[in-house]
């Protein structure tokens, strides 16, 4: 007769992500795991696998959650160009604010911790990169189609802009105590779509 899990494992998969983005993958060990998730140790291999696998579905869950506010803010309909504009605020926002700013992006922490050396690690961040850039893309293509976009305005060019900035905003936000430097690069690049 099997044995009934006696924890949630997607309450234990959400301990597991919140440690692993507050303190990164090589500073977490098994038994800090162990101890946080309050489960045992063999109880976590049998359900999750190694610390590598439980990262990976961490890094999945957090795409899951995160994703799709990107996916709403910039294909709703109507206007296009605010749109943008709100998405790069809020990633600037977020990136000032306590206690968010000490945590940076899950994504962008692992693609500076893990993506240099790990293949599939490397994939999965581009994969999120990818599909931010293509919604980033097609709402800059329709604010260009609505009149809103100047016609000499390359939409893939400032689409791949605006993620570097995005993401380049989550790094220097951990870093910076100075709210005003993320806030102030963030106005700097929206005018650009000017």
């Amino acid at each position: 007769m099997a044995r009934t899990k006696e924890f949630d494992p997607d309450a234990a998969l959400q301990a597991a992500l919140e440690l692993f983005w507050r303190r990164g993958y090589e500073a977490t060990s098994m038994s800090d795991l162990v101890e946080h998730l309050g489960i045992g140790r063999a109880s976590l291999y049998a359900t999750f696998g190694n610390k590598r696998e439980l990262y990976l579905k961490a890094l999945e869950r957090y795409q899951q959650t995160h994703g799709p506010q990107v996916l709403r803010e910039l294909s709703q309909p109507g206007p296009a160009l605010p749109a943008v504009r709100r998405a790069v605020r809020r990633f600037a926002d977020e990136a000032a604010a306590e206690p968010s700013r000490m945590s940076g992006c899950f994504v962008t922490n692992t693609a500076s911790e893990l993506a240099p050396h790990d293949p599939a690690v490397a994939r999965r961040v581009q994969q999120s990169w990818d599909s931010v850039e293509t919604l980033l893309h097609s709402a800059l293509v329709r604010a260009q189609a609505q009149g809103e976009l100047p016609e000499d305005r390359d939409p893939l060019a400032l689409a791949r802009m605006l993620l570097v900035l995005m993401q380049g905003l989550r790094v220097v936000g951990k870093a910076s105590a100075d709210p005003a430097r993320v806030r102030a690069a963030a106005e700097q690049a929206l005018a650009l779509l000017d």
